[in-house]
């Protein structure tokens, strides 16, 4: 079992909007949907030379699995916000989120000098809670009516890494 990250590609395009649109994946996820490709091409172009976030494709013996980065990259501050996502079913349950999270937590730390890695999550999603609490992550607070998406009021959980105390 092979798992790395890297960089996001043009290439990758068709995978994030296949994967987004997937209703297995975007029921947690706050995006205008669907993604379109020449609409997600037009973003990939922004990322060149932007320093406030990165984005990777988590791949699982060379095949694209999914999608993982940082957002909001404070270098003041040395933190960012964390995101995941796998893009079919058969990557779920088999440790690829959980590898491919340590090594972008890696990166962070490292090429960024992050000492905080932090996410948010919707309090009902408690799969992705029991992950983010297996790698270390460790609930912050409870955001009430945080997000309005599609007319409805969601409130979220804040999770938060000290990358410091992280074991490399």
């Amino acid at each position: 079992m092979n798992i790395a990250i890297r960089k996001f590609q043009e290439e990758d395009i068709h995978y994030k909007v296949k994967w987004i649109n997937d209703e297995n994946n975007n029921k947690y996820l706050h995006y205008d949907l669907p993604l379109r490709e020449d609409k997600t091409l037009l973003w990939f172009k922004t990322l060149e030379g932007r320093n406030d976030r990165v984005d990777y494709t988590i791949t699982f013996d060379g095949e694209p699995a999914g999608l993982i980065g940082l957002l909001n990259i404070d270098s003041k501050n040395k933190k960012a916000e964390y995101y995941i996502c796998l893009g079919q079913e058969k990557f779920k349950g088999r440790g690829i989120a959980s590898i491919a999270t340590d090594l972008l937590i890696k990166i962070g730390y490292k090429e960024f000098g992050l000492q905080k890695i932090y996410l948010y999550t919707e309090v009902e999603n408690t799969q992705a809670q029991k992950l983010f609490e297996k790698i270390g992550f460790e609930k912050e607070g409870l955001l009430k009516n945080d997000v309005i998406y599609n007319a409805k009021k969601i409130d979220r959980y804040v999770y938060g890494l000290n990358v410091g105390s992280y074991i490399f």
